[in-house]
């Protein structure tokens, strides 16, 4: 399976890269233009220079995901964010993929404490990318109220960890709109420097609307050839509606390059 992938800024630019069964519509542009938010720490974040990453990956994936990583959490003037939920508009759109490689590429650039989210309860994927077992995480955590670090796993880098979707019990798919989850997400900024959260596809519910709501925007991940405008457009004014910033978009999947013209634009 194809884990090519452009990010894009505008989608009202790239009619061509979706399949619809009618003819094209006229799409509203969206353009991501960082807002501020309140820092972490007070002291100034001195300008990071992007690191080269060696993970297993394409040359041209590596390039997408460093600008992912800038874009998001490096953006001028210190307006970078700290806590971001990765959703697609659909399942299958590889959001666990995309997820996973921002989190590692983040902890590659820096020596803060990154930690990676899976509440997707419904089809859990992070444990899978990272090669580790998922057996006590994020729902485990949601029945109790014990510190979320007896919770979470360190892998491969001494500041990436991870928290896996954890067990499934009887309606611990409705845990993400508890109260207890509303409390576990600042806790986990208190925890760790950076948090992303692999959220379930926006089509299934509202838990990544909530999710979003407590974090600093979200990353909507769609699929080429699959994802239809219409079904962007509507996540976009559905994210909006509820006043989520949408931080960026990533095209997955992509089997043909975009065109220079509307790449320059990204």
């Amino acid at each position: 399976m194809s884990k090519n992938f452009e990010l894009m800024q505008n989608l009202g630019k790239e009619h061509e890269m979706f399949q619809t069964a009618t003819a094209p519509l006229p799409v509203e542009p969206m353009v991501m233009e960082p807002l501020p938010v309140a820092p972490r720490h007070t002291e100034a974040k001195p300008q990071v220079e992007m690191k080269t990453l060696e993970l297993e990956m394409a040359d041209g994936q590596r390039d997408e995901i460093l600008k992912l990583v800038q874009r998001v959490f490096f953006a001028p003037g210190g307006h970078g964010s700290r806590m971001v939920v990765v959703s697609g508009t659909e399942s299958g759109n590889g959001c666990s993929w995309i997820c996973a490689r921002l989190a590692e590429a983040l902890a590659s650039q820096v020596s803060a404490t990154v930690c990676v989210v899976d509440a997707n309860l419904r089809s859990p994927g992070l444990h899978r990318e990272f090669g580790v077992a998922n057996h006590y995480g994020l729902a485990d955590a949601l029945q109790v109220s014990d510190p979320v670090r007896g919770f979470v796993t360190q892998l491969s880098r001494s500041n990436l960890w991870l928290l896996s979707c954890g067990a499934e019990k009887e309606g611990s798919q409705t845990l993400l709109g508890s109260e207890r989850m509303r409390e576990l997400l600042p806790e986990l900024q208190r925890e760790f420097d950076y948090v992303l959260i692999d959220a379930p596809p926006l089509r299934e519910g509202d838990d990544t609307i909530m999710l979003g709501r407590n974090a600093e925007g979200v990353v909507l991940v769609l699929r080429a050839n699959a994802s239809r405008r219409e079904t962007a457009r509507k996540a976009v004014h559905d994210l909006e509606t509820a006043h989520v910033r949408v931080l960026g978009a990533v095209l997955n999947h992509r089997t043909f390059p975009v065109p220079e013209s509307i790449y320059k634009k990204l």
